[in-house]
Formats: C-alpha cells, sequence, structure tokens
C-alpha cells in the first residue's frame, strides 16, 4: 500500500510542480509521515526533493537566468536561516486556534495566518488583468530573495514565495522554470546536509529493515517520471498557463495555511 501511495503522489505532484516551482514536498512529506515517524518522513521527503532538483535541472536547469539565480537564490539561503532561527523563538507562542479533524488536531498560529495572508495576496494579484504585465525591477531581485527566503524558513514554505516573486520578474518561460530550478536547488543542498543527519543518527539498518530505502527509491523514480512529462508538456504551456496555476496552488495553500491543516 505504501508503495503505491508515495508513487503516485510522487509521480502527480512532480509533473504539475513542474512548472509552478512548489508543492512537491509540502504534499510528499503527509504522504511518507502516514508510514513513518516525522522525523524520518522530513529527511524522505528532503531526499526525493533533492535528488528530484537535480534531474529536473539536467533537464531545464541551463535555460536558468544564472544572474538571477545567484542574486536572488543566495540571499534567500542565509535568510532562510534566520528565519527558521526566528520560527523556534516564536514556536513557543500559543496557537490562536486548536480544533480537531477527522480525529487529527490542528492549530492556527500567528505566523500561519501572515503567510496564508501574503500567498493570498500574491494569487490575487496574479489573477488581475490589469497587473498582467507588471514586472518586478531587477535591483529587487535580492530583496525579493531575502524576503521569500526569510518567510520560506518562518513557515517552512519558501518555494510557494519564492515563486510568487520571480514570476514577476519578466523571465521567459523556460528562463522562468530553469531559473526556480536552480534557486530550489540552492536550497536543497542546504537543507539535506541537516535533513540528512536525521538518517546519520538513525540506525541504519532501519533503512532496510523499514522498507524506506525501496520507498525512496519508488519515490524519487515516479518523481522522475512525472517531471519527464512535464518537460514535455513545456512546449505545449503557456505562461499565461503558468501564471494561473501558480495563482491556484497559492490560493489553495493560503487556505490550507490559515486553517492550519499545513
Amino acid at each position: 500500500m505504501e508503495y503505491i501511495v508515495i508513487a503516485l503522489v510522487a509521480l502527480f505532484v512532480s509533473g504539475l510542480t513542474f512548472f509552478s516551482g512548489f508543492g512537491l514536498g509540502t504534499l510528499l512529506l503527509p504522504a511518507f509521515a502516514i508510514f513513518f515517524p516525522i522525523e524520518i518522513a522530513v529527511a524522505a521527503t528532503a531526499v526525493v526533493h533533492f535528488v528530484n532538483n537535480i534531474y529536473k535541472f539536467i533537464l531545464i536547469g541551463r535555460e536558468g537566468n544564472l544572474k538571477v539565480i545567484l542574486t536572488f537564490g543566495i540571499p534567500a539561503v542565509v535568510a532562510a536561516v534566520g528565519g527558521a532561527y526566528l520560527l523556534n523563538i516564536i514556536s513557543q507562542i500559543e496557537g490562536l486556534v486548536t480544533y480537531t479533524l477527522f480525529e487529527k488536531e490542528f492549530t492556527v498560529t500567528p505566523v500561519k495566518i501572515i503567510i496564508a495572508v501574503l500567498m493570498m495576496i500574491f494569487a490575487v494579484f496574479e489573477l488581475l488583468p490589469n497587473l498582467k504585465n507588471f514586472k518586478i525591477d531587477n535591483k529587487w531581485i535580492p530583496i525579493g530573495g531575502v524576503l521569500s527566503g526569510f518567510f520560506g524558513g518562518l513557515s517552512g514554505h519558501q518555494g510557494a514565495l519564492r515563486t510568487a516573486f520571480l514570476i514577476r520578474t519578466g523571465l521567459e518561460k523556460k528562463e522562468f522554470i530553469g531559473t526556480l530550478t536552480g534557486c530550489s536547488l540552492l536550497v536543497d543542498v542546504t537543507r539535506i546536509t541537516v535533513y540528512g543527519l536525521t538518517f546519520i543518527k538513525s540506525d541504519i539498518g532501519f533503512l532496510d529493515q523499514s522498507g524506506l530505502l525501496n520507498l525512496l527509491i519508488v519515490g524519487i523514480i515516479a518523481a522522475f517520471i512525472g517531471t519527464t512529462f512535464g518537460r514535455y508538456l513545456i512546449e505545449k504551456i503557456t505562461f499565461r498557463a503558468i501564471q494561473y496555476t501558480v495563482a491556484a496552488m497559492l490560493f489553495i495553500l493560503s487556505i490550507a495555511l490559515g486553517m492550519g491543516v499545513v
């Protein structure tokens, strides 16, 4: 059963997120968490995400804008550390609302509300016709990296904030996707060194005994297939369609965040 769940989630979401640049980790983590402790699920998700990003970068990374990748990605990585550190501090603050749904407890926190509102604004921004040609000046790209990295580190949803900003930098379709992939890979290289320690600290035999190693392989292969399919569709998808996809995913994620579901 676990193989089917992980494979289907990785396959479908990797194909969809080829264009949006976020969502694979958000949806794959709960799938792994069904079968493993949360710390193992986080590390497993990071591994699949990282390896798939390498493959995705091989497919389309050369189309990315190296200047934007560096001027946006490096500040984002640094700021994410600050956001994650602040999260450790404010996580002690009690949630605004706690409720139970389907026998599971959910908590709405101030941070989740703030990030949800930001994402909702970005989503509406993408849907307004009179703003469809609005472009962010290149001089603001490093600041955008800092803000998306900081709030991403604070909320754990850096990919969504990164996409919401970069989609307005005037990049062409392939250039946009390649740049997103490059920035995401920078973040992955940083966090995989942290999340990867989970496996090192664990009994290595756990990988084989629990079937996690095989699940990782299945998840990675399924993600590769989904990503390959997304690469095939890139010629058939317009940039406006990508904007609508991003807006829809931001909208859904903002609601889920606001409800404390993710």
